[in-house]
């Protein structure tokens, strides 16, 4: 969605409105979950917030780590004069684009690794259970010894699935400029 959030607001910006009111335009075109804030930003600027004020309490409400790339982009647009603010616009869309491909195509490869983590812990369970059908593996399991070693299994399994799956967890994304 925020690609699209930062089309919008690039949009107005062309058309000729400030970064306050280029956000105030996009407050009715942003998906339905980030409106409230959105709208909540306006109403800041209408009770005579400062827009340094507006967007550091639109930043704290969207706390999301693209949105405080975007919300900084735009105070210091704000701050420094916005002739090249399309262009800004523009490379931070382009960016906030390439990222969300890579992260999608890592959560793709970490399903591969989730099903092969899965199969790897499984399979010896599932050899054994194929084979406890003969004599010979029921009486190997069934004394002490052999019960030690299905308990040490199946405790190895469950340490292995948590190392597996924590190794495989993709890193949240952490906020930069989060005041």
């Amino acid at each position: 969605m925020w690609p699209g959030v930062v089309d919008h607001i690039r949009q107005a910006v062309r058309s000729g409105a400030g970064v306050g009111e280029a956000l105030r335009l996009t407050a009715d075109r942003v998906p339905a979950e980030l409106q409230a804030p959105f709208h909540t930003f306006t109403t800041d600027l209408e009770r005579g917030f400062l827009l340094d004020e507006a967007l550091t309490n639109l930043k704290a409400k969207l706390a999301n780590p693209i949105a405080d790339r975007i919300i900084e982009a735009l105070r210091m647009a704000h701050e420094v004069g916005g002739r090249e603010l399309p262009a800004v616009l523009e490379s931070l869309q382009s960016s906030v684009r390439a990222d969300i491909a890579v992260r999608e195509e890592a959560l793709a490869k970490q399903s591969w690794i989730r099903a092969a983590s899965k199969l790897g812990v499984s399979a010896p369970w599932l050899v054994l259970l194929v084979i406890s059908g003969r004599p010979e593996t029921l009486s190997a399991y069934s004394s002490a010894a052999g019960g030690g070693l299905l308990l040490a299994g199946a405790a190895a399994s469950v340490v292995a699935y948590r190392m597996m799956a924590k190794l495989g967890r993709l890193p949240e994304d952490r906020r930069w400029f989060a005041r």
